[in-house]
């Protein structure tokens, strides 16, 4: 099973594609977007190619393959045009090949590594809203934080993160890793 996470879109019809083809070229079964899908937000920079409808448009051709939370840039008119789910504030996911280890994923402007969810020991927490990439274990739990693909910040690249074989690896666009956690049993 892959699965490609992305964070922080923006509206950025320019990102999308480049998301997409990354999600195609990796074969990955599952798209799992963080939320901040189509607008930017009063604090971040209008992004490259700003295009929320060229971006829903882009977006609802994989809803079938598409798992969202929503961000804090997310609203109610967005679902009206998006055609997958949208709202949630979390999502959980169990995997086997990771031992049951539940899988808690939200955008990160509620819950993050400062405040977490109900997560047990050795659970993995993914999150965006920061626009920063982290891939650590620390106090029995894991972070991971996919960057943005579209606005990142603190002089990283545009990032998203591949789960592969137990091990989540954070790339940029150009397929450099810039960090790597593999999950032990």
């Amino acid at each position: 099973m892959i699965y490609l996470i992305a964070s922080d879109i923006h509206g950025s019809a320019y990102f999308t594609h480049k998301l997409i083809d990354a999600y195609m070229k990796n074969d990955a079964s599952r798209l799992i977007l963080l939320g901040d899908i189509l607008y930017h937000g009063p604090r971040n920079d209008l992004p490259l190619e700003y295009n929320p409808k060229k971006t829903y448009a882009l977006l609802n051709m994989y809803r079938d393959s598409i798992l969202c939370v929503r961000g804090n840039c997310d609203a109610e008119v967005d679902q009206m045009v998006l055609e997958f789910p949208l709202m949630a504030d979390y999502a959980t996911l169990f995997l086997e090949e990771l031992g049951g280890r539940m899988i808690y994923l939200t955008h990160g402007h509620h819950f993050n590594a400062d405040n977490l969810p109900p997560m047990q020991k050795g659970d993995i927490l993914i999150n965006g809203h920061t626009h920063l990439p982290v891939a650590k274990e620390e106090n029995g739990f894991v972070f991971l934080n996919p960057g943005s693909i579209s606005i990142p910040k603190g002089g990283w690249p545009n990032s998203y993160i591949l789960y592969k074989d137990r091990t989540f690896t954070v790339l940029d666009f150009e397929d450099n890793v810039l960090m790597s956690l593999t999950i032990s049993g």
